[in-house]
């Protein structure tokens, strides 16, 4: 239930707000606290009225993230529909908000004659989490294009920090402690919109063709280790297909773990941890997760 503010903030507050909807596997349990800002200046408001030792979670579309069932005992910011801003600032240069979807800067970027992010449409999140864990696809990553990012602090202090400040690599961004992402600058290419738009269709075609879109996941479960690919990896382990509880292996994409509707956090927790044994005992290599697990078993709630 939503409870009004009693303060000069002009975002929403929730308390013990279920996380099973904000998430793309439909599955975890309440936040103590959810706060859907009003824009980053009411953000960092928010920030600065809590305790220096609030665990803070911040979530966009809920790709890439597994709620325990046990819930987060802390502040969820839920940026989805929120910090959405997006504007061609210079030329060539767009600056974007973190709780734009990725599609959207992917097509926001096409109509605009820009070209390089293409790949930002086969992304299931916000550009907020792309920044986050340097996100990628067909052969594109985010902070390849990144000329400038804002972040805020715990006490609500927005910084302005340049790409050399931070250690960007496969699937991880080391940031600042207590620092989040509020936005970037990009710097794009001049292209042509239709061919640009085009290549969106196509790798969008591809996607649906080799994943399973339209069933509740986080996109891909683990990282591709260097000269090969997870989904062939799992694959060769005779796992595609493999359930605990009401989580399966794709048959589809073997990289993917879907919730085939009765699915606790636990039985996909409990499946990951499974299928990094029995690629580890098969193949000899440790799959590391590009998922993260947050929150606390059901039964310490």
């Amino acid at each position: 239930m939503a409870v009004q503010d009693n303060t000069l903030l002009r975002g929403e507050l929730r308390f013990n707000e279920p996380l099973a909807r904000y998430t793309t596997w439909r599955v975890g349990g309440p936040a103590r606290r959810l706060y859907r800002p009003a824009d980053s200046a009411d953000l960092a408001q928010f920030l600065a009225t809590l305790p220096a030792d609030e665990q803070l979670l911040w979530l966009g579309l809920g790709s890439n993230l597994l709620i325990r069932d046990g819930g987060f005992n802390g502040t969820v910011i839920a940026t989805q529909g929120r910090l959405d801003e997006m504007a061609l600032i210079a030329e060539k240069q767009l600056r974007i908000e973190a709780g734009v979807s990725c599609a959207k800067v992917a097509r926001f970027a096409a109509r605009e004659g820009l070209c390089g992010v293409e790949f930002l449409a086969g992304i299931p999140g916000t550009f907020g989490g792309a920044l986050a864990m340097n996100a990628g696809a067909f052969g594109g990553e985010t902070w390849a294009h990144v000329v400038s990012v804002e972040t805020v602090d715990r006490a609500g202090h927005v910084h302005n920090r340049l790409p050399e400040e931070f250690k960007v690599s496969y699937r991880h961004v080391q940031r600042q402690q207590d620092e989040w992402f509020l936005a970037a600058t990009l710097l794009l290419e001049e292209g042509d919109v239709v061919g640009s738009q085009q290549q969106i269709t196509e790798l969008l075609a591809r996607r649906n063709s080799s994943q399973p879109i339209g069933q509740p996941s986080c996109g891909s479960v683990f990282r591709n280790p260097a000269g090969d690919y997870a989904a062939r990896l799992i694959e060769t382990a005779g796992l595609k297909g493999q359930m605990i509880g009401g989580a399966q292996v794709s048959e589809k994409h073997a990289n993917f773990i879907i919730n085939t509707g009765t699915a606790s956090a636990l039985d996909i927790e409990t499946l990951i941890g499974t299928v990094k044994q029995r690629v580890k005992e098969t193949s000899g290599i440790e799959l590391i997760a590009e998922v993260h697990v947050v929150g606390e078993p059901e039964e310490k709630r």
